[in-house]
């Protein structure tokens, strides 16, 4: 049976990030996704680690009018590693809904000439939730501007939700996935291993799975407010983050 993949955001090491490419290819990791500013650079350094690009971060303002100046090259940059997924950030602010969505479908029809699919984090003000988001999908209208579902942003943007209800709610536009566990509180900056929070992966895996969903699924961890990181911390948490997720039968 087709599944979701499994992938990393080597950030997840930060401050440490020179560890990130060997602890991950030693864990058994083989997808990562990484600034799409740093492909060119670090390509060598994940063949010689059998480590291939999942997806690239990107960045697009959509209080500009220049769309194709913004995109153009971060899509050439897919195509050049045949990565099929932008992952941006991206927020309305004070420009009116009508651009924004007029900007979007643009910047689809670009990516779509590239077979490349935008996936729009889970951040205010367009995909802050399941009903935000299902508004931005449905007034952009272009099945290459989808939705990255990250499992604990959910939460620390808004008050009384699930994951696995929003998941389900957003599913018909979601085109990749951030695995990042909290312990749920509202802007509380608390995100853990996997698996030492809240959210229920095991129900998140259900529905993706039942609706035969195969993008990738991509682990993050951002640490919790106030502590020192060390690199034997950071490591640590990422080593039983991946035995978590092999404990549900994902690796």
């Amino acid at each position: 049976m087709l599944r979701s993949w499994i992938a990393c955001r080597p950030a997840s090491y930060a401050p440490f990030g020179y560890l990130a490419y060997d602890h991950l290819a030693g864990l058994g990791i083989r997808f990562v996704e990484i600034p799409v500013e740093a492909a060119r650079a670090v390509a060598a350094e994940l063949g010689r680690r059998n480590l291939q690009i999942s997806s690239l971060q990107g960045e697009f303002d959509v209080a500009r009018d220049d769309v194709p100046g913004q995109l153009k090259p971060q899509l050439q940059t897919c195509n050049l590693f045949g990565v099929r997924l932008l992952f941006l950030s991206v927020k309305a602010g004070h420009t009116p809904l009508g651009t924004v969505y007029d900007r979007l479908r643009a910047a689809g029809d670009l990516a779509a000439r590239q077979g490349v699919t935008l996936a729009l984090e889970t951040h205010p003000d367009l995909v802050t939730n399941a009903q935000v988001a299902r508004q931005t999908m449905e007034g952009v209208d272009h099945a290459h501007v989808r939705v990255n579902f990250d499992t604990a942003n959910v939460y620390f943007y808004n008050h009384g939700v699930d994951a696995v209800e929003e998941l389900r709610r957003m599913l018909p536009f979601v085109a990749s996935v951030h695995l990042k566990d909290t312990d749920g509180g509202f802007r509380s900056w608390h995100f853990p291993a996997l698996g030492r929070g809240i959210v229920n992966f095991r129900g998140v895996f259900e529905v993706l799975d039942q609706a035969g969903f195969t993008g990738p699924c991509t682990l993050e961890i951002e640490g919790i407010e106030g502590e020192e990181k060390t690199e034997r911390l950071v490591c640590d948490r990422m080593a039983e983050s991946i035995g978590y997720l092999r404990g549900l039968g994902r690796l």
